[in-house]
């Protein structure tokens, strides 16, 4: 087997569907790599860049994604999160004007529970807004 069917979703939108030769995300417990024939797998991921590189070409499709669910079968690797966003749609300016209101949003928080929930958030757009610079920065080379 020469490539794997890699599916990326998120709750409103398939992201990516298509076939790969390798994927790279950032896994609960560290960078995963998944080739063809890989050994099934099913694991929660961290907010970062799910990375794929297309079979039948030297390109390399990126995806951000605010953490999720990773399954891999025999051929198969799919990739669920609540949101997913290809790079080329990534905003930096947008992000981080979210991040400064979830910072905001902390400051005034009043219960444990919104403090929690304000904490993740906050993570999530500050990866987004690191993914976005990497990405961006690569892009001006």
């Amino acid at each position: 087997m020469a490539h794997l069917n890699v599916d990326v979703v998120s709750a409103e939108d398939s992201v990516f569907s298509g076939k790969a030769k390798f994927v790279a995300l950032p896994g609960e417990a560290g960078e995963l790599g998944i080739l063809p024939g890989h050994t099934p797998l099913i694991s929660r991921i961290r907010p970062g860049t799910v990375k794929i590189a297309l079979a039948d070409s030297d390109e390399e499709i990126h995806v951000f994604v605010a953490g999720g669910i990773l399954e891999v079968q025999p051929g198969g690797v799919t990739v669920l999160s609540d949101t997913a966003i290809r790079a080329e749609d990534l905003d930096e300016a947008k992000a981080e004007q979210a991040r400064a209101r979830a910072e905001e949003a902390l400051r005034n928080a009043k219960d444990k529970t919104d403090v929690a929930v304000m904490e993740a958030e906050l993570a999530m757009l500050a990866e987004q807004v690191a993914v976005a610079r990497r990405l961006s920065s690569k892009q001006r080379r």
